[in-house]
């Protein structure tokens, strides 16, 4: 690549003595990997400058899958996320690192993780809404297709009222079983219009990411997550049993 990009470090680790691998989100060729030589030495200019939640202007060149970077510059302050929306942002980086393709362009993704990036810098109640708009909008990019607003079996819109049971591949289908797998039709419209007015469609909203996210991470744990359980048991008080991702501004998700 010749040209500045847009992008933002995902995820960074040593690289012999003095460098650091770098997995870059960028606004135009997606998950990009990239040596950064020598920006660990105690001289770099790029000291400092190469953090998650920082916005970069960047160059890198190369015809392998590590590109090697030859210029990155702040394009401002990295967004302020402490606490819960920290542990927020690693969550939707690790996301990222875990299910983009390389080298793929991902333009319209890249202005939905900055909003959800500037969501949280602002914000000042539980970072879930936010979390499940990203994912939901992670998913179509990705693209899964699912119809929200009409019953897979009969192609009627759905009722508020009416349970749906959730099929993979199919859709939901109006059923009379109650489990993990079903949604009101309140609940779905909910997730049609990533708009989440209450705790219950919080719930069903992330019970149903959760499901659809599920192939496309495997069966590795997600460490953002172990980190998160980690920061809520070091709070006066401890979080006791409380799972990560527990809905309220006290317990974020992911």
């Amino acid at each position: 690549m010749d040209g500045w990009q847009r992008a933002f470090v995902l995820h960074a680790r040593p690289y012999s003595e003095t460098s650091l691998l770098l997995d870059f989100f960028t606004e135009h060729q997606g998950r990009v990997r990239v040596l950064a030589k020598g920006a660990r030495a105690r001289r770099s200019a790029l000291k400092g400058v190469l953090q998650p939640f920082t916005p970069l202007l960047a160059r890198w060149g190369g015809r392998g899958e590590i590109k090697t970077l030859r210029s990155a510059e702040p394009v401002s302050l990295g967004l302020p996320l402490t606490g819960l929306m920290l542990y927020s942002g690693l969550y939707i980086n690790e996301l990222l690192s875990r299910v983009l393709a390389h080298e793929t362009d991902y333009s319209t993704l890249f202005y939905d993780y900055l909003q959800c990036l500037q969501w949280l810098a602002g914000a000042t109640g539980s970072p879930e809404p936010a979390l499940r708009r990203f994912e939901l909008a992670l998913l179509t990019h990705l693209g899964y297709g699912v119809d929200f607003l009409h019953c897979a079996g009969s192609g009627e819109p759905v009722d508020d009222a009416m349970t749906y049971r959730y099929r993979e591949e199919k859709g939901f289908i109006a059923s009379v079983l109650l489990d993990r797998y079903s949604f009101t039709g309140r609940e779905l419209r909910a997730l049609a219009a990533r708009e989440f007015p209450d705790v219950d469609t919080l719930r069903a909203a992330k019970r149903f990411t959760r499901m659809a996210l599920k192939p496309y991470l495997g069966g590795k744990p997600l460490k953002s997550r172990e980190l998160f359980r980690q920061f809520l048991d070091r709070r006066p008080g401890g979080a006791g049993g409380a799972g990560c991702g527990s809905v309220g501004a006290s317990r974020s998700s992911g």
